[in-house]
C-alpha cells in the first residue's frame, strides 16, 4: 500500500501477552535489562497461539476487544496517506518530526512511511509517493526517518530499530524492492533489471534507512525478473536481513501474500508457506485472519514452517515494540492533542509547498518575465477546476484511500482563497471554473491564473498510459491563454502532457500536490518569496519517450531533471 503531508497510518494497540502474578519478577518488564535479554525472556513465556497473534495485522473495523483477546492480535490497521515533497533533507526531517507528534497525538505509534521508491516511469500511479527518479535524492530524503523516529545514538548497532521516545513513532521503509521500476509503470508489475541495476538504483535508500535505525520494512507487490517479492527469500532474508543486517521486522503489504498466486488467494496454503518462508514477519491479512491463523498453525505443527522461523519473526516484532517503549507507555498522551493541525505545523507545510514548486516557464521571452505577478491590478481572472478545490490539492491517500474532490475533506486554504488573501484590496478577482472565450475577452483582465491538473487517485487507479490532464483543463488553458497573459499552475502528482499548450502559456508552474496549504503557491506567484525548486524527475515531451530518466542515452526531455527557473522576492 502506499506513501507522505498529513499522517494517518497504523494504530498499534498494546495488550498484555501473558498473564502472570504481580509478585513474579519479569525480566522483560525491567528496563535496566538489555534489549536481547528482555526479548528472550518474553519469547520463552509465549505459546504458539500468542506468537502467531503477533504475526497478524488486521483491519481496525474488525478489531473488537473479543477478537484481540481471543487471538492475541495486537495490531489494528488504520489507513495512511502519501506525500510528495521537494529535495531538502533538512526540511524533510522537520516534517518527520511534526508528523510524529501529530500521529502520536491520535494514539497511533507506527507509520507506513517513508516510501523510498525510485520512480523510473511517471505512468506509474504511485509516482507521487516517490521523491525522485534519482536514487541519490531518494537516499538523501531518508532523513525523514530520524525525524519520525529520532536521531540514532552514536553507540547503536547497525540494523537495530531505534525510536527515541513517546513523542516519536516507528517508521516503515517501503516498498522493498524495485516497486518504482515496473514495466510501463504498471502498478504491482514486473521490474526487469539485472542484479547490479537493482542494487545501484533501487537498493541504496534501504541501506541508508537501516543505518538510520528504521524499525520496519514493507515488501512490494511487484516482482523482480518474474519472482514475486513477497516470495523472494534471497532478497528478503539473504540480502535484507543477513547482508544488510536489518533486525527490525518485515511486513507484507495489504493482502500481499494472497497475490503471490494468480489469481490471488487461489492457493493460500502455498502463499503462507512462501511468504513466511521468504522472511516476512508480519502479515497484513487484513480481514480473513482466522484462515491465516489456522493454516499457519497447521504448517508449524506439521513442520512445513519451522517454529524457529516463527520465533525469528516474533523476536523481530518484539524488538521493535521494546524499542518503541510500548511496554512502558502503551497509551496515547492526551497532552499532545494541541499538536494536531497546529499553526507551527501548517507553517512548516506552507514552507514545504514553497520549496517544492518548480517554475518551468516565465514569459514568452526571458526579457519579459510574467512572474512575480503584481498584487495591484484592475481585474484579474482565476480559472480552472483546481483553483478552489482543496481535495484536488491533496490528491490520493488523504483521509480516504483514493482521495476526494471538494472542500469538505479537511481544513485548508485553496489557491483561489490564497490569491484573494494576497492581492491588493483594490484588485478585483473574477473566478470562473471553465470560462468561455467570450467571457475572457470581454472583461479586460490584466492577467489570468489558470489552475488545472489531475484528479485524485491512488495505486493502480492512477496508472496512466497517456498522462493527459482531463477536460476541461486543456480547454481552459486554450480559452484563457490565447486571449490574455496567463500563468498556468499544474496540480499533479507527476509530469503530464503539456507540450501542445506550452506556446500559448506565458508562465508555467509545477505545483505537484500542495495539500492544504495553498497559500504557499500564492507566496511565490506574487513574489513574497522567490522560486527555488528544481525538478526531481524528468519532464517528457511525449509519452512515447517513456521511460526516460536522466543519464539515458537518448535523453531529449521537454524539461530536464534538475531544471527550475528562479525569481527574486519582491517583498523582502
Amino acid at each position: 500500500m502506499g506513501a507522505i503531508s498529513a499522517p494517518l497510518l497504523v494504530v498499534l494497540v498494546f495488550c498484555c501477552l501473558v498473564s502472570v502474578s504481580q509478585a513474579e519478577y519479569l525480566k522483560y518488564k525491567d528496563t535496566t535489562q538489555s534489549l536481547d535479554v528482555r526479548i528472550k525472556d518474553l519469547l520463552q513465556r509465549m505459546t504458539l497461539e500468542e506468537k502467531r497473534g503477533q504475526m497478524v495485522q488486521i483491519e481496525r473495523s474488525i478489531a473488537t476487544p473479543e477478537v484481540m483477546k481471543k487471538y492475541f492480535i495486537v495490531y489494528d490497521l488504520f489507513e495512511k496517506r502519501g506525500l510528495q515533497l521537494g529535495r531538502d533533507p533538512v526540511l524533510i526531517k522537520k516534517i518527520g518530526d511534526a508528523t510524529a507528534l501529530e500521529v502520536r497525538a491520535t494514539g497511533i505509534q507506527y507509520v507506513f512511511a517513508p516510501c523510498i521508491a525510485v520512480c523510473r516511469d511517471p505512468r506509474w500511479g504511485r509516482c507521487y509517493e516517490s521523491y525522485s527518479e534519482d536514487p541519490k535524492i531518494v537516499e538523501a530524503m531518508t532523513e525523514i526517518i530520524p525525524g519520525l523516529q529520532g536521531d540514532i545514538s552514536g553507540n547503536s548497532i547497525k540494523g537495530v530499530p531505534y525510536v527515541a521516545g513517546k513523542n516519536k513513532v516507528a517508521a516503515c521503509a517501503k516498498h522493498y524492492v524495485g516497486d518504482g521500476g515496473t514495466s510501463r509503470g504498471i502498478n504491482e508489475n514486473n521490474t526487469l533489471i539485472n542484479y547490479r541495476g537493482l542494487l545501484n538504483i533501487h537498493m541504496p535508500a534501504y541501506h541508508d534507512s537501516i543505518v538510520k535505525g528504521v524499525s520496519t520494512v514493507m515488501v512490494s507487490y511487484s516482482s523482480w525478473n518474474g519472482k514475486k517479492m513477497h516470495a523472494n527469500h534471497f532478497l528478503v532474508t539473504d540480502y535484507l536481513k543477513n547482508k544488510l543486517n536489518f533486525r527490525g521486522f518485515v511486513i507484507s503489504d495489504w493482502l500481499g501474500i494472497d497475490k503471490i498466486t494468480s489469481p490471488p488467494h487461489s492457493n493460500y496454503s502455498y502463499s503462507i508457506q512462501a511468504g513466511v518462508g521468504a522472511g516476512i514477519d508480519m502479515i497484513m491479512v487484513p480481514f480473513n485472519f482466522t484462515e491465516f491463523i489456522d493454516v499457519l498453525h497447521y504448517q508449524v505443527k506439521n513442520d512445513i514452517i519451522p517454529e524457529s522461523r516463527i520465533d525469528d519473526a516474533v523476536e523481530r516484532i518484539l524488538r521493535v515494540k521494546f524499542a518503541m517503549g510500548l511496554f512502558e507507555n502503551p497509551l496515547a498522551d492526551p497532552s499532545l492533542v494541541n499538536q494536531l493541525g497546529s499553526e507551527e505545523h501548517r507553517q512548516l507545510a506552507r514552507e514545504a509547498v514553497r520549496k517544492s514548486l518548480v517554475l518551468l516557464k516565465n514569459g514568452k521571452s526571458a526579457e519579459k518575465p510574467l512572474l512575480p505577478l503584481p498584487k495591484k491590478a484592475a481585474n484579474i481572472l482565476v480559472a480552472g477546476t483546481h483553483a478552489d478545490n482543496s481535495g484536488y490539492q491533496c490528491g490520493g491517500w488523504t483521509i480516504t484511500w483514493q482521495g476526494l474532490g471538494g472542500n469538505n475533506l479537511t481544513v485548508g486554504t485553496t489557491v483561489l482563497d490564497a490569491v484573494k488573501q494576497t492581492i491588493d484590496p483594490a484588485t478585483k478577482v473574477f473566478y470562473e471554473e471553465s470560462p468561455d472565450p467570450a467571457f475572457v475577452k470581454s472583461n479586460n483582465f490584466s492577467y489570468a491564473i489558470v489552475i488545472v491538473g489531475e484528479l485524485p487517485y491512488a495505486e493502480t487507479f492512477g496508472d496512466s498510459l497517456n498522462l493527459t490532464i482531463p477536460e476541461p483543463g486543456p480547454s481552459t488553458i486554450t480559452n484563457v491563454c490565447e486571449s490574455i497573459q496567463c500563468v498556468v499552475v499544474l496540480i499533479t502528482g507527476r509530469p503530464v502532457v503539456i507540450q501542445p499548450y506550452l506556446s500559448k502559456i506565458d508562465a508555467l508552474v509545477a505545483a505537484w500536490l500542495p495539500g492544504t496549504e495553498g497559500q504557499g503557491v500564492a507566496d511565490l506567484l506574487f513574489g513574497d518569496y522567490g522560486f527555488t525548486g528544481k525538478l526531481g524527475r524528468t519532464w517528457f515531451k511525449t509519452v512515447n519517450q517513456l521511460p526516460m530518466n536522466v543519464g539515458d542515452k537518448n535523453y531529449d526531455p521537454l524539461f530536464p531533471f534538475g531544471f527550475g527557473l528562479t525569481t527574486n522576492p519582491t517583498k523582502h
